[in-house]
């Protein structure tokens, strides 16, 4: 019989991922007839269908950011390609392993001439500037008992990203990468003989690649598209039931952080499980158990469903301006 080799990593991502799953399903047992008992009227209807476009235009809007990252590693591409490209990948997310639609990413760009470097810390840098924007509205909405912590990982990461500190590290990498590649050497000595020969990605990959500015553009990006998906949380909470707009900023708050733990902690593909017990952790005081059950479970359809129609609409200009 074959043998399954399942690693460290592997029992956290599924010991995660059924802890989520066990709390939201303890949690839906206790208050499921309240759940059964809300219905959505005429005008909830309405929100929700504005919470989709909100959350639609939060992808159109930061595949447009991903292109500002790419441009600030000195590889500028236009904004309807970056923005094409975010959306008709973005949907692999869900695959199993969570990386496709990142590799996804990369595999575009170099088609388009991007170096293998650049595409690979355009990806690693956008989540991190996600990250780091959560984290701006995570602490200014709810005082949580590890706020501290908190404020040192938002400081962490905005230190991380900056060129002073990232492009030492991206230097050290290269040089690390070059001496393992002795034959590349060969292959550059023959071309220096040949240079008509060289391949333009062999040229491409030559370019040096780093942040060429503090990321400050592509963080206030990705700040707004936080924001815009916490608003599309709320237009949720407001097609079930009334909220006083001093509850705007705690639920957006609430969201950005729960949304944060699903991006970053290893555990079923789109965050799915993490984000909700979490929502439904640090939001339970401010919504009906019932009503907070129903609004997470509606973001989550209403999320997957902009995703889809974003990739939908990607495919089809892609199909509709190839040549025939």
């Amino acid at each position: 019989m074959p043998s399954i080799n399942l690693r460290p990593k592997d029992f956290l991502r599924w010991a995660i991922f059924g802890g989520a799953l066990f709390f939201l399903a303890q949690a839906v047992r206790r208050h499921w007839a309240e759940v059964a008992q809300i219905r959505i009227e005429g005008a909830g209807w309405g929100l929700l269908a504005i919470a989709l476009l909100i959350t639609l235009i939060a992808h159109l809007w930061t595949g447009w950011v991903w292109g500002w990252i790419l441009g600030d590693l000195a590889q500028p591409v236009p904004a309807l390609w970056a923005t094409r490209t975010y959306l008709k990948t973005n949907i692999a997310k869900y695959l199993p392993g969570n990386v496709w639609h990142l590799y996804g990413r990369v595999v575009a760009s170099q088609e388009r001439g991007i170096s293998l470097g650049a595409a690979t810390l355009s990806v690693l840098l956008e989540p991190l500037l996600m990250a780091a924007a959560a984290l701006m509205l995570g602490l200014v909405g709810i005082r949580q008992a590890n706020w501290s912590v908190q404020a040192l990982s938002l400081v962490i990461v905005l230190a991380g990203v900056h060129p002073r500190v990232l492009n030492p590290v991206l230097a050290v990498l290269r040089r690390l990468k070059g001496r393992g590649k002795k034959t590349a050497d060969a292959a550059a000595d023959l071309a220096d003989s040949a240079p008509s020969s060289v391949p333009s990605s062999v040229a491409s990959e030559a370019k040096p690649w780093q942040l060429k500015r503090y990321p400050l553009r592509p963080l206030l990006g990705e700040l707004l598209f936080v924001a815009l998906r916490g608003l599309g949380f709320v237009a949720i909470a407001l097609a079930l039931q009334p909220v006083a707009p001093a509850q705007w900023l705690p639920l957006i708050s609430g969201f950005s952080f729960a949304w944060l733990l699903g991006l970053m902690i290893p555990g079923a593909p789109g965050g799915i499980g993490v984000f909700e017990a979490t929502a439904i952790a640090l939001l339970g005081n401010q919504l009906a158990p019932a009503i907070l059950l129903s609004v997470v479970a509606l973001y989550r359809l209403i999320s997957t469903l902009a995703e889809a129609i974003g990739a939908a609409l990607a495919w089809r200009e892609l199909g509709v301006q190839r040549p025939h």
